[in-house]
Parts: C-alpha cells; sequence; structure tokens
C-alpha cells in the first residue's frame, strides 16, 4: 500500500490536454504506477483489441477481454492488472480540453459512459471496420500532425462525435439511460455539487438551499430516478471515499477520518461500522 493514493494529472508539454497512446508501449514505460492504485485527474478511453485478466476501478472487477472500451471517469480509483494482457489503444483527455462551454461539460458529466449515476461503462466493439474505428483512425491522424490553429477544433470535434457513437452502440446492447427530465437536472447538479463538498458538508438542506430547491424536490429527484434518498446518496460517497483511502493507502484512520471531515475519528468509526458492518480496520484487514 502507498502512504496515499497517488493522484496524477495530464502529462506536461503537450499542446492539447489530450492523448491517444498505445496500450502496449505506456504499459512497458510507466507499468509501475500504472499497475497501482492511482487517481488520474483525466478521463480514459481504454480500447482492448486483444487482452485478458482483470481491471479495477473503485473495487468494481472488469474482465479484460477482446474487442472492448472501457470508459474510466476522471478521479476515480484506477488499477491496471499487472499480471494482464493490453493491446489496443488508450485516449486521455480532460476537462479543460472537451468543455469548450456549459453544454460540453454537462454532457460529459451527464453521459452514460463516464457519470457515476451509471456503473462503469463497458462497450463490445466489432472487430472488423465500424463508425468508431473509422472516428479513432482519423482522431490518431490528426493526432500526429504538426499542431497548427485548426487541431484542436477538430480533435475536439471528433472526441465528441466518438463518445457520441460510443452512447448510440450502448443504446444497441440494450443499454437503459435514465430520459432526460426536471428530476434527472437535479441529481446531476446534486451530484456535481457533492462531488466539490462531501468532505465538508454531509447535510442534505445544505445541498437542497445551494440548489434553491426544497429538500422535499431533491429527495423526490433522487427517489424517483435511484430509488434512494439524498442522505443515502452522501452516505455512499463518503464511504466510498474511506475505501479507497482504507485499502490504497497506510494513512491512519484517524488522518482518513479527517480528511474526511470527521473532527473526532470515533465518529468516523461508529459512521463507518453503521453502514458496513465493519469497522475501518476490519475492512482494511479484509483487503
Amino acid at each position: 500500500m502507498q502512504e496515499t493514493i497517488k493522484k496524477y494529472a495530464f502529462k506536461d508539454g503537450l499542446k492539447l490536454e489530450f492523448e491517444i497512446i498505445d496500450l502496449q508501449t505506456i504499459l512497458q514505460l510507466k507499468g509501475d504506477i500504472m499497475t497501482v492504485p492511482h487517481r488520474a485527474q483525466f478521463y480514459h478511453i481504454i480500447w482492448i483489441e486483444k487482452g485478458k485478466g482483470t481491471h479495477y476501478v473503485d473495487f468494481k472487477p472488469i474482465s479484460i477481454k477482446n474487442n472492448t472500451i472501457i470508459f474510466v471517469p476522471q478521479n476515480s480509483v484506477n488499477l491496471y492488472d499487472i499480471a494482464g494482457k493490453y493491446e489496443g489503444q488508450c485516449i486521455v483527455f480532460t476537462d479543460s480540453f472537451f468543455a469548450k462551454n456549459n453544454e460540453d461539460m454537462q454532457f460529459l458529466h451527464s453521459s452514460m459512459l463516464y457519470s457515476d449515476l451509471y456503473d462503469t461503462a463497458l462497450l463490445k466493439v466489432s472487430p472488423q471496420l465500424s463508425d468508431l474505428r473509422v472516428t479513432i483512425n482519423a482522431m490518431q491522424t490528426e493526432f500526429i500532425r504538426t499542431h497548427d490553429v485548426s487541431q484542436y477544433s477538430i480533435l475536439h470535434n471528433m472526441l465528441h462525435i466518438f463518445l457520441l457513437q460510443a452512447e448510440r452502440e450502448m443504446r444497441k446492447q440494450g443499454f437503459k439511460e435514465l430520459k432526460p427530465s426536471a428530476n434527472l437536472d437535479y441529481l446531476v447538479l446534486f451530484k456535481d455539487l457533492l462531488e466539490k463538498n462531501f468532505r465538508e458538508e454531509k447535510t442534505v438542506s445544505k445541498y437542497a438551499a445551494e440548489l434553491s430547491i426544497s429538500e422535499k424536490q431533491l429527495q423526490k429527484a433522487t427517489k424517483t430516478l435511484l430509488d434512494k434518498t439524498p442522505k443515502q446518496i452522501i452516505d455512499e460517497r463518503i464511504l466510498l471515499e474511506g475505501k479507497r483511502l482504507l485499502v490504497h493507502s497506510n494513512q491512519s484512520i484517524k488522518e482518513i477520518a479527517y480528511e474526511l471531515g470527521y473532527d473526532e475519528p470515533t465518529n468516523f468509526i461508529k459512521y463507518f461500522r453503521k453502514h458496513t458492518d465493519k469497522t475501518p480496520s476490519e475492512f482494511r484487514e479484509q483487503y
């Protein structure tokens, strides 16, 4: 285990916060950091043409299979299989690259590919030529061109098209997404706000006030779409972060409690046990 979960920002020195990488090459170069738990502060599109093993995203095992794409959200705890096989490409990009405006940001954060309203998106792809293959090939060609004033817009638009094509394929493969509605808007805004503030703020009333809606409206949104109360969603986010730190770091229980906003470590211990039936120490030992 590490003292803290490693965080990796986007690589310095590139003209754009976007890159297409050969998976075998990058694992040979940086396998020592990719095969330990880490948080990348950017998004991944991992296109596996040939592979085997188990990839992990926030404790969830994902079987590595030929002709699949894994969409990994930014800041999730990502772990490549040290004994696995990865052949294919990986596209990485940041919020800053994709979100030219509020509409882009809303699309990215509510997309079935990256929203935490859904499980990690996994897409089967045809080994033959497909719309997705045509688009990624075009992105690769554009990416290796000499940088000019048009490159950003071209790559941005191609990436947006790729994500839309991936969503289309997900729907064809039976994925059920939440339908656009006022409740979904409230839920997305609530989740975004929670992500920024869960360490400091844990009360439903404060989130509802920040969103300028009533607690009853917020509860209606979360219960209708996820069958969960706002309090349950807050608890799940706190517990996920606690589990990440317990399993993937060597921080003490006291340090983790403070990081999660608890002035008294005993309060965190009681809270964790109430929701998991295990003390933090027991959970850590289990993993």
